[in-house]
C-alpha cells in the first residue's frame, strides 16, 4: 500500500485543481510530501476553561453553547461584523469576527462549539476576538480546538486550517501497516518509533505531550522523521563515495626520504601545527589506491597555498602532473608567482595558463602541458577547454571551489585519470553545512594562523563618528602603511553604488587626504587596468584603494594595516570576515572600522557585534548560519543545499551529523538494502533537488 503515500495530491478529497497547484508551488506533490512536511509549532488547546475563570492577555479554550448570533451592518461599505454570545455553566462572553458574514451560516444559536483564541478587554467587558472555532461532534476530539493543535506555514490559497484537515482526513486512510525505508538493524540500534507512529503523533499529538519539546521538535516521532529524510539525503553521497572508492588510480604515489627532503628544501617557514596535521591527511589520502576528494578549510591567511604545493610537490616527484585552477586571473597571477618562486631551486616547470594568455604563448604551453614537460599548471577555467590535454594529470588543486560550476569541476577532474582532487576555500564553512555540499567529501581544516600574525582589531562606529576614523587612517598613513576603503555594491542599486564609490574616491582624495594618492577600484573595470591599480597599490604607489569588489581584493599586501568598511550594515558576517582578512598581514598591529548608518536592523547589529567579538572565522561561520539560515549563507550558486522538508539545517545540525555518519556505516558495513538502492537510484536526485556532481 506504498502507493497511497505516492498519490498525488489532487486527488485527495476538498483538493481541487487551484489547491493542488498551490501545494506543488511549496514542494508538496504526494501524499507523503504532505506528512514530512511538519507543522511549524504547536498550541495547546486541550484544557477548556470556565468562562468565569478567563483574564484578558491570555489564550484559552472555552466549551459552552452559541445564546445568541447576530450579522451587524457597518457604515463602511460591505464591511459586516459578525457576534455570537456563548455561555457554560460559569458565565458567558462575547465573540467577535469582523468581515466574515459566512458564519451567520455555520454558528447558529443552540449549537456546541469549542472557542479558541486571545481573550481581550475593552469597555465592554471581555470578549473574543476572531478567534477560532470548531462545532461541537460527540466525540470531542476536534481537528482545530480540543486538543495540541498543529500549524501549518500558510501555501497560496491552502490556509493552516485547510491543511490540518487534509492532513487529518489523508492520515485517516493510511493503512495501519506501512512499509519502512530504513533497515530493521538501524532502527532497533538508534530506537526510533515506527514510521507509521511517528507521522500520526508528528501531526496529532496525544494531549498529554510536552508543548516545549513539540515547538523544539525533539519528542521522538519528530526526531524519527527528520533522522529519515538526513539519512536519505546522506545515503545517496555515502553509496556514491563508497562507488568512487571501487575505481582505483593508475598510479599510487608513494613518499619516500627523497621526498621528504625536497619538500624541506621549498618550505619558507616552519609548519603550524594545524598545516602539519592538514598536510599529514592530504598525503595519507593521496596514498591510498582510491582517488582523493577532499576539502581543506582555512581562514585567509592561514597558509593552505603551502599545503597544497607540499602536496603538489608529491605528485610530481612522483612523475604526475597538477593542475592548480583559480576563479580569477588575479588570483591565478599571485599564485603563479608565489609558486615560481618557492619552485625556483626545483627541476620542475611551472606554467600559467589563463584566458588572456597570448596566442602564441598558449599554444607553448598546452603542447608542454600534452608532452608532459610542463609539471605544475597554474590558472583559470581555461584549464577546462578542450585543446588542453594533460599527459598524466594527478592531483587536481581547486582555490575557492564554491565560486565554480559543479561542471567546470567535474571537466577538470575528467582531464587525468582519476586524479586526486583537492579542493580549498577560504570561506570557513560551517559543519552542518559542509555535510550537505560536501557530504561525500573529506574535510581538513587549518585552525590556527602562521606566527608573527596579530588578530586584527575590530571597531563598529556609527557614521557620525567618521571625522575621528578618518584621523585613525591618516595616523596609521603618517606612520608609511596603507589603507583600504570598501564600499558595498548591491546588484539591485549597482549604478547608484558606483556613484557613490566613485564620488567618496574623489572626495578622500581631494578633501581629505590631499597629501596621499587614492585610487579606485571595481568590477567593471578592463582587466588590465585592475591589473594596474593592484600592482601600483602592491608596491607601494597607491596609498589608499576605495574598492567596491570583495573578491579582486585577493591581492596580498602586508603594508595595509587598516580598513574602513563603507555601510558595513549591508554585508553578510561571512564577507565582512573575508574583507577584514586583507589587513593584518605584516607585523603591525592592524584595524578594521565596520562604519554603518543608522536605523540599523537588529540583524545588522548582531553580525556586527558577532564580527568585533571573535576572529575565528569557523565560530564567525556557524553565527552567520544561524543568522542567515542556510540558503543566504551560500548565495544562489549552490547546488548542494538540499531540499528538506522535515528538517531544518541550523535547528537540527546534530541529527544531520548522526545521519553522517550512519549512512556511511550502513553503507561499509551492511551494504543498501534492496528498497534503499531503488530509493537511491530512482528518487534521490528528485527528492532533494540535486544535479548530479558529474
Amino acid at each position: 500500500m506504498t502507493d497511497f503515500l505516492q498519490t498525488p495530491l489532487q486527488f485527495l478529497k476538498g483538493v481541487g485543481p487551484r489547491k493542488a497547484a498551490d501545494l506543488k508551488r511549496a514542494g508538496l506533490h504526494t501524499v507523503e510530501d504532505l506528512f514530512y512536511r511538519l507543522p511549524f509549532r504547536y498550541e495547546d488547546r486541550s484544557r477548556m476553561q470556565p468562562i468565569a475563570s478567563l483574564r484578558p492577555g491570555t489564550k484559552a479554550a472555552v466549551l459552552g453553547e452559541i445564546k445568541s448570533a447576530r450579522l451587524s451592518i457597518t457604515r463602511r461599505r460591505g464591511f459586516k461584523i459578525f457576534n455570537a454570545v456563548v455561555s457554560d455553566a460559569s458565565g458567558a462572553i462575547r465573540c467577535t469576527w469582523m468581515n466574515q458574514a459566512f458564519l451567520a451560516d455555520i454558528l447558529q444559536p443552540h449549537l456546541q462549539v469549542v472557542i479558541f483564541g486571545d481573550v481581550k478587554l475593552d469597555s465592554t467587558g471581555l470578549h473574543f476576538l476572531n478567534p477560532e472555532y470548531e462545532l461541537v461532534t460527540e466525540d470531542l476530539t476536534g481537528v482545530h480546538t480540543g486538543r495540541i493543535v498543529p500549524f501549518y506555514e500558510k501555501t497560496g490559497t491552502v490556509t493552516p486550517n485547510m491543511q490540518r484537515k487534509l492532513v487529518r482526513s489523508a492520515l485517516d486512510r493510511l493503512p495501519a501497516a506501512i512499509p519502512d525505508i530504513l533497515p530493521p538493524a538501524l532502527r532497533a540500534r538508534l530506537e526510533l518509533v515506527p514510521r507509521r507512529q511517528a507521522i500520526e503523533v508528528s501531526h496529532f499529538p496525544p494531549n498529554e505531550a510536552s508543548i516545549e519539546a513539540l515547538n523544539a521538535f525533539r519528542t521522538p516521532a519528530q526526531r524519527r522523521l527528520i533522522f529519515e529524510e538526513f539519512f536519505l539525503f546522506q545515503i545517496g553521497y555515502a553509496w556514491r563515495r563508497h562507488a568512487a572508492g571501487t575505481e582505483l588510480k593508475p598510479l599510487v604515489p608513494v613518499v619516500d626520504d627523497r621526498i621528504r627532503a625536497a619538500a624541506a628544501t621549498i618550505l619558507p617557514f616552519k609548519l603550524t601545527p594545524g598545516q602539519r596535521q592538514a598536510i599529514r591527511e592530504i598525503v595519507e589520502d593521496m596514498q591510498r589506491p582510491q582517488p582523493m576528494h577532499r576539502l581543506l578549510q582555512g581562514d585567509v591567511g592561514a597558509g593552505k597555498t603551502i599545503v597544497a604545493l607540499l602536496a603538489a610537490l608529491v605528485a610530481m616527484e612522483n612523475g604526475l602532473q597538477v593542475a592548480f585552477m583559480a576563479p580569477t586571473e588575479i588570483l591565478a597571477a599571485q599564485h603563479y608567482a608565489t609558486i615560481v618562486r618557492l619552485l625556483a631551486a626545483s627541476r620542475f616547470r611551472v606554467d600559467l595558463l589563463t584566458g588572456s594568455t597570448p596566442g602564441l604563448q598558449k599554444h607553448t604551453v598546452t603542447a608542454h602541458i600534452e608532452r608532459g614537460t610542463s609539471h605544475l599548471i597554474v590558472g583559470t577555467h581555461a584549464l577546462v577547454q578542450e585543446g588542453v590535454r594533460f599527459h598524466s594529470l594527478g592531483l587536481v588543486i581547486i582555490d575557492e571551489q564554491h565560486r565554480f560550476g559543479v561542471v567546470q569541476r567535474a571537466a577538470l577532474r575528467a582531464k587525468g585519470l582519476r586524479p586526486d582532487v583537492l579542493l580549498m576555500t577560504a570561506t570557513p564553512i560551517p559543519r552542518t553545512l559542509a555535510l550537505t555540499d560536501y557530504s561525500e567529501l573529506d574535510i581538513s581544516k587549518i585552525t590556527d594562523m602562521p606566527p608573527g600574525r596579530r588578530p586584527v582589531r575590530t571597531l563598529v562606529k556609527p557614521e557620525s563618528r567618521r571625522d575621528e576614523v578618518y584621523q585613525l587612517v591618516r595616523d596609521q598613513l603618517d606612520a608609511g602603511r596603507q589603507a583600504y576603503v570598501i564600499y558595498p555594491l548591491v546588484e539591485e542599486s549597482e549604478k547608484i553604488d558606483l556613484k557613490s564609490a566613485t564620488e567618496m574616491a574623489d572626495h578622500l582624495q581631494q578633501e581629505v587626504f590631499p597629501a596621499y594618492r587614492v585610487a579606485l577600484l571595481h568590477g567593471r573595470m578592463k582587466t588590465d587596468a585592475k591589473e594596474r591599480i593592484m600592482h601600483a597599490f602592491a608596491t607601494g604607489q597607491i596609498h589608499i584603494l576605495v574598492s567596491t569588489t570583495v573578491v579582486e581584493v585577493g591581492v596580498d599586501v602586508p603594508n595595509a594595516s587598516v580598513m574602513i568598511v563603507e555601510h558595513a550594515e549591508r554585508f553578510g558576517l561571512s564577507q565582512l570576515h573575508q574583507l577584514r582578512g586583507r589587513v593584518g598581514r605584516g607585523p603591525w598591529e592592524s584595524v578594521c572600522v565596520l562604519l554603518y548608518q543608522a536605523p540599523w536592523t537588529d540583524d545588522a547589529r548582531e553580525r556586527l557585534k558577532a564580527l568585533a567579538e571573535t576572529t575565528d572565522g569557523f565560530a564567525i561561520a556557524e553565527r552567520d548560519l544561524e543568522l542567515r539560515g542556510p540558503g543566504d549563507f551560500f548565495g544562489t550558486r549552490q547546488s548542494g543545499l538540499p531540499k528538506l522538508r522535515s528538517g531544518d539545517l541550523v535547528r537540527d545540525r546534530g541529527i544531520m551529523e548522526e545521519a553522517h555518519r550512519e549512512a556511511r556505516r550502513v553503507v561499509v558495513e551492511h551494504g543498501l538494502t534492496p528498497e534503499l538502492r531503488h530509493f537511491v537510484d530512482e528518487r534521490w536526485q528528485q527528492q532533494f533537488g540535486l544535479i548530479e556532481v558529474g
